[in-house]
């Protein structure tokens, strides 16, 4: 349990004269639209429309926020389009108890939708620049079950193994085997796989047995940069 900033809420509130929150009819038309295209978990959902993706993004970006679409972030980097950011979060099957390991912070707003999904979110970025960043708007939101680090994601973060579920936000050739082994027997991995226009979404369980794969979707998402 963590609250948005209500003096910000009602400070924006005032300054549209009492009018509704920025971004409500874009945020509405936004859910309408992911649910139209399949997303029906409620808790996603909801999470969806509690953390402001206005703030994710570049002041000049800000009327883009809503839209269905990825957007640039610095560094060459991009904030995922909200459809995909859905659609790996509610693939987790959160129950709102799990460690969830997430390699590529970017923006922080894949880690913010998951800290209203789960207990902790443990977030590795390798570029500093972006993790000041998205350390800096998660403090603002009052976002507090988010830990962050600067450094390789490939190696995963194996003091804090292992975790229930690992979501990658970038895109390697195949999974390490580094953060294979730091998923909990019976977690969950959803992860970007593959290279330039042949990635797929996949999800990946873990079982006494082994791992068991199956492709969600193609996709395009940044290359996971191994040092």
């Amino acid at each position: 349990g963590h609250v948005l900033a209500p003096s910000r809420a009602r400070h924006s509130c005032k300054e549209a004269g009492g009018r509704m929150q920025p971004f409500q009819n874009e945020k509405a038309q936004l859910i309408m639209t992911l649910r139209g295209m399949g997303i029906v978990d409620a808790d996603v959902l909801s999470a969806i429309e509690q953390v402001p993706r206005e703030m994710f993004v570049a002041r000049a970006l800000q009327a883009h926020a809503y839209e269905n679409a990825s957007l640039p972030i610095a560094m060459d980097q991009t904030i995922s389009q909200p459809y995909i950011v859905a659609m790996m979060s509610a693939a987790l099957q959160l129950t709102g108890r799990e460690r969830v390991l997430e390699i590529g912070t970017g923006s922080g707003y894949q880690a913010a939708i998951l800290s209203f999904l789960c207990r902790r979110v443990y977030s590795i970025e390798r570029l500093r620049p972006l993790l000041v960043d998205a350390d800096n708007r998660l403090r603002e939101i009052r976002v507090t079950n988010v830990t962050t680090r600067l450094g390789d994601g490939a190696g995963g973060w194996p003091e804090a193994a292992p975790f229930d579920r690992i979501i990658l936000t970038c895109a390697p050739p195949v999974i390490p085997d580094m953060l294979l082994n730091q998923l909990k027997i019976g977690g969950i991995m959803v992860a970007p796989v593959g290279r330039d226009r042949n990635q797929q979404l996949v999800t990946i369980r873990r079982s006494e047995a082994g791992f068991e794969e199956a492709t969600l979707l193609p996709v395009k998402f940044v290359p996971l940069v191994e040092d």
